[in-house]
């Protein structure tokens, strides 16, 4: 078990505020040192919130209006192979991936191997 201080200063009152998180695994000493267990917990945000972030604002998935039986897991199964296929792609920017295929539908076709003949 171990104590990891954080320090962080408010916006609105520029107040500095001091957290103390307390942390435990069940590696052994050699494989669970303090400072691995540091970078572990200051990482995570890194994994998710770039996800989430994607999910929230650009899917706007927080604002979503489907709520009964199992449209949520649906709609959650169609937005994470888009995320993960618009990654593959190449594009660091969902927003604008976005709005690129909604303004190029013919794009987003191609992408997932159907190509349009005129």
């Amino acid at each position: 078990m171990c104590d990891l201080g954080r320090h962080g200063i408010t916006p609105k009152t520029t107040a500095e505020r001091v957290d103390v998180v307390s942390g435990g695994t069940s590696r052994s000493p050699a494989r669970g040192t303090p400072a691995r267990g540091l970078d572990l917990v200051r990482g995570h945000g890194q994994i998710e919130n770039p996800s989430h972030g994607v999910r929230a604002v650009t899917f706007d998935a927080d604002r979503s209006q489907v709520r009964g039986g199992n449209i949520p897991q649906v709609m959650a199964a169609l937005r994470h192979p888009t995320m993960g296929l618009l990654r593959w792609a190449g594009y660091a920017n969902m927003a604008a991936a976005c709005r690129r295929f909604a303004a190029q539908p013919d794009l987003a076709l191609t992408l997932i191997g159907i190509k349009l003949e005129n």
